[in-house]
């Protein structure tokens, strides 16, 4: 079997347009969200996304409403069944409606924002997400926060506060990288004021333009912090820390766009740094087996820097210990990282 991946086929193997842009419209709680195509798109995306709301100590139902075509919509057009469903959601008093469509309603030709464009006395907002015709996870997380930032505010500016943009929703340490994101803010004086989109109600999209820095996720959202850099002027940030260099940087990035001094929070910082590290001193001179592939992408260098840093050994010969799916984020990632190494070496 052939076991390697071009860069032509990653999009394979990234997972549901439709399940990218439901990662980000689920998160707006006082919204519900329309999935207008056959009731199996819509099943199989509740059960996920209900498992990692449990995985991730969440008991929140997903408010997920599917139009549930039938084979006569699917061959004679489906608007009507969106507009009866509209109407059903609508008479519920939701703060918006998401619309989003899928491989079905897309090849057949449906106008959903024709149909979105009726007056239900609330914002319904179609969001396109057909992967069928091109396009993954990836892209319909980039099309929901895009979309919503059309429609994003700016009260008064406010000082020393931060717009988080674009968590990864359905990654399993998503609170403790936000956390660590906040930590380090702290270190400055500033806080948080929006996390766009997670946790938050369809009123806060009014405060998004009013931060005095944007947090990006990851590099990715670049084009999305440089659309609100034209909209409002809020300089960005293009991707949480990685690792302990990360954090400093971070640090000293932040400090910089928001006019403020960085040197007391970078001195705490290193501080704590090096006693995290001299924690895990009785892990030094370990052999720890890793995937050589993935610990020499250029994503994980911060990781190789934490293994030199206690002279831990690379030896490829055994099941190994595995790399977090996404590089760890700051200093407790690191830390994370290191609780479970130390474990499986002591095992």
């Amino acid at each position: 079997m052939n076991s390697k991946i071009l860069p032509s086929d990653l999009l394979r193997y990234e997972g549901c347009t439709l399940t990218g842009a439901l990662s980000v419209t689920m998160q707006v709680q006082d919204a519900v969200t329309v999935i207008h195509g056959p009731a199996g798109c819509a099943h199989h995306n509740f059960s996920l996304l209900h498992a990692t709301a449990a995985e991730q100590d969440g008991v929140r139902l997903p408010p997920l409403v599917p139009t549930g075509l039938l084979e006569n919509e699917i061959i004679f057009g489906g608007e009507e069944a969106l507009a009866r469903t509209l109407r059903r959601v609508a008479d519920d008093g939701p703060a918006a409606i998401f619309v989003l469509s899928t491989c079905i309603t897309e090849t057949i030709g449906d106008d959903v924002e024709s149909v979105c464009a009726c007056d239900l006395g609330l914002p319904v907002i179609p969001v396109p997400t057909a992967g069928f015709l091109g396009g993954a996870f990836s892209d319909g997380l980039n099309m929901a926060l895009t979309t919503l930032a059309t429609r994003v505010g700016n009260d008064d500016v406010q000082e020393r506060t931060v717009t988080v943009i674009g968590e990864k929703n359905l990654e399993f340490e998503v609170e403790e990288n936000f956390a660590e994101v906040e930590r380090l803010l702290g270190l400055l004086g500033v806080r948080v004021d929006v996390r766009f989109v997670r946790k938050m109600r369809f009123a806060d999209l009014a405060r998004v333009g009013s931060s005095s820095l944007n947090i990006l996720r990851g590099p990715d959202l670049i084009p999305i912090g440089e659309a609100l850099k034209r909209r409002f002027g809020t300089p960005y940030i293009d991707s949480f820390p990685i690792g302990l260099e990360g954090g400093v940087t971070f640090l000293r990035e932040a400090a910089a766009s928001l006019g403020i001094s960085s040197e007391r929070a970078v001195e705490t910082e290193t501080a704590q740094q090096a006693e995290m590290l001299s924690s895990f001193a009785d892990m030094r001179g370990a052999a720890v087996s890793l995937d050589p592939l993935t610990l020499g992408s250029l994503e994980y260098a911060p990781v190789r820097r934490v293994m030199a840093a206690l002279d831990l050994k690379a030896d490829t010969g055994d099941a190994g210990l595995s790399l977090p799916y996404s590089p760890p984020v700051g200093t407790a990632g690191i830390r994370r990282l290191l609780h479970r190494w130390r474990r499986r070496t002591h095992a």
